[in-house]
């Protein structure tokens, strides 16, 4: 009767970003709140589209960037690529969770482009929707193929981490950020080394879908059209932005207009990316009205960039991060990590 409780192992969000490794540790009481995060660049090449193409260096950074901040090594590791599946299912009501299960499975190799015996696959049921048909169970069917999750998961235990479990970014985004009061749904994009897109009501996610181009893709091209490293690619995008005339920007003429040129270029294409996944989506029978959106990610961090991306897409967007105790983290990269460390629906 005096034994001590048993205190719940600290369960770290671990988001693997093309340019970039966020950790963080956060907790939810009817929201998400981030406690201590940490962030480090990953070199170009390390994950090619979310994939771990060089899983021994991601092994050796992820050790390094544990040690260094001294972080708990039980993860919760979210992963984003081209090649994961998503489908929104109405399917005839079922008397159990097991018998859910069974049907999602059954039906599942219809509606997923890639062998099952080949993928891992998950579902999230969202509840009974009216359907012409009668009452239908609606629910999100993921699937990614089983060697990227794998590839992954040996080089975080390569690195010494205990995986606790695997989930989609784009779930942790939709679990950081509060859902806007609306009766349609919502766009949510999130813009880091790839471009992550969901689309999710009050229920949960409807949507999601990855793709690249991204902000690495943004810095590529004018790390090659201005000869500047990534880094300092990333420092001119930031520095310019999309709202100050370029006669007011500080610097040299010909890095001020290449890097706008790539900003504009960068915004259409990316806007371009983000229309494609919403009519994708429309095209689903299940598909809802979106009428309003947010965006997150270390793009936030470039001026003009979500008010140009609302232009371009004629939705109204706002930016949004995670809520945190410390003002001064890195929030816009750390989002995605913040709600992968709480484990529930998105």
């Amino acid at each position: 009767m005096f034994r001590k409780k048993k205190t719940p192992a600290t369960v770290v969000g671990l988001e693997l970003d093309p340019g970039h490794i966020a950790a963080a540790v956060a907790s939810a009481d009817g929201s998400v709140s981030l406690s201590r995060g940490a962030v480090s660049t990953l070199r170009p090449g390390v994950l090619r589209d979310g994939e771990a193409s060089d899983p021994v260096e991601l092994a050796a950074a992820l050790k390094t960037f544990f040690a260094e901040h001294d972080l708990p090594t039980r993860v919760r590791v979210g992963i984003a690529n081209q090649r994961i599946v998503a489908r929104t299912l109405e399917l005839p009501v079922m008397p159990s969770d097991e018998a859910l299960e069974e049907q999602v499975r059954s039906v599942a190799p219809d509606h997923i482009p890639m062998p099952i015996d080949e993928a891992v696959l998950d579902f999230h049921a969202l509840g009974q929707v009216a359907t012409a048909e009668g009452p239908r169970t609606r629910v999100v069917v993921v699937a990614v193929r089983r060697e990227i999750v794998e590839r992954l998961h040996a080089a975080c235990d390569a690195a010494g981490l205990h995986v606790e479990g695997i989930d989609l970014a784009a779930f942790g985004m939709l679990r950081a950020l509060p859902r806007p009061a609306a009766s349609a749904a919502t766009l949510y994009v999130g813009v880091a080394g790839l471009v992550n897109v969901a689309v999710a009501n009050e229920s949960g996610c409807l949507f999601t879908r990855a793709a690249a181009g991204g902000l690495e893709a943004l810095a590529s091209s004018l790390s090659d059209r201005a000869g500047l490293t990534m880094e300092h690619a990333h420092q001119w995008l930031r520095h310019v932005g999309l709202v100050t005339e370029l006669d007011d920007v500080v610097g040299e003429a010909h890095l001020v207009d290449a890097t706008r040129a790539a900003l504009e270029e960068g915004v259409h294409e990316l806007a371009d990316t983000v229309r494609n996944s919403l009519n994708f989506y429309r095209m689903q029978e299940s598909a809802e009205p979106v009428e309003q959106g947010v965006v997150t990610g270390p793009a936030l961090a470039i001026p003009g960039f979500v008010e140009r991306l609302s232009e371009q897409l004629k939705l109204p967007l706002e930016p949004a991060v995670v809520a945190a105790e410390d003002e001064a983290a890195d929030l816009s990269r750390l989002t995605v990590a913040a709600g992968l460390a709480v484990d529930g629906a998105a």
